[in-house]
């Protein structure tokens, strides 16, 4: 199911895209040779991911631009910005706002809530012991898209590297005043770029998926800030209480870029 991870991406984003959606980046020329990974660029990937991975707990910030395509054929940006508190194996804390969407995402180890502030209604998934499991969940019962959620695998790497064809090194770049590396790779159906952060702690601090066969060629953008791999976790923190007037329903409306439908109040 790991291995699933970024083609369950993949899948999420162009059907967003067909309606209105998703992902892409100026391209770099003469820079690599085709049909190839450079084992710079996979040995600092295999190094995040191993990281992110023994990380028994953290938290992070982010913000993301997923671009929609409109009917007009204007590339437009849907921007929104959240955070996530993890505590592996099985808890998750994690929120995301938008202008008109206010989402929050439980799991205590067993039971995955989502939980819509504006309609003030939740939905529940028993059973889900890890916090892979609940991430298949979302995306394939639910067709709802976390952030980056390819990176909180307990092993990211497989999923990254399904179908990839080639890789390579850039070099350094700057994210937030951060020095990273920054890395490309090309997959059948989408190229993608993360920028690791130089170092002791390899932290991804900026992720990039593009659907290079949408029309347009839409972005799918995260930047990452204020890692904490020490976060104080309060366990209470990943418990849902229904609000009060809050209502349990079957399915979650989505909208077209895979989060949360909620609309106005």
């Amino acid at each position: 199911m790991r291995q699933q991870g970024l083609r369950a991406r993949t899948v999420v984003c162009v059907i967003a895209v067909v309606s209105a959606v998703l992902v892409l980046g100026l391209p770099f020329t003469g820079v690599r040779a085709q049909g190839t990974v450079d084992p710079d660029a996979d040995h600092t990937l295999r190094a995040m991911t191993t990281y992110l991975g023994h990380l028994g707990a953290f938290s992070v910030d982010y913000d993301v631009d997923t671009q929609v395509i409109d009917h007009s054929g204007q590339k437009l940006d849907v921007t929104s910005s959240g955070s996530a508190l993890i505590q592996r194996p099985g808890k998750i804390y994690a929120t995301r706002k938008t202008g008109v969407t206010d989402a929050e995402v439980y799991l205590d180890g067993g039971t995955l809530t989502l939980y819509g502030k504006v309609r003030n209604m939740y939905l529940q998934i028993g059973h889900l012991g890890t916090i892979d499991a609940a991430i298949e969940a979302v995306r394939s019962q639910l067709g709802l898209d976390l952030a980056a959620a390819d990176l909180v695998y307990t092993d990211p790497y497989p999923g990254l590297m399904t179908d990839v064809t080639s890789g390579v090194d850039l070099g350094s770049d700057v994210v937030g005043g951060i020095m990273c590396e920054h890395l490309a790779f090309r997959a059948a159906q989408v190229d993608w770029q993360v920028w690791v952060q130089a170092g002791a702690r390899p932290l991804p601090m900026k992720y990039v998926i593009t659907s290079k066969w949408v029309t347009g060629a839409p972005q799918y953008i995260v930047d990452f800030r204020n890692w904490n791999s020490r976060p104080n976790v309060d366990p209470q923190r990943f418990a849902f209480t229904p609000p009060q007037g809050s209502r349990k329903v079957d399915t979650i409306p989505t909208n077209v870029i895979g989060e949360i439908g909620e609309g106005q109040r």
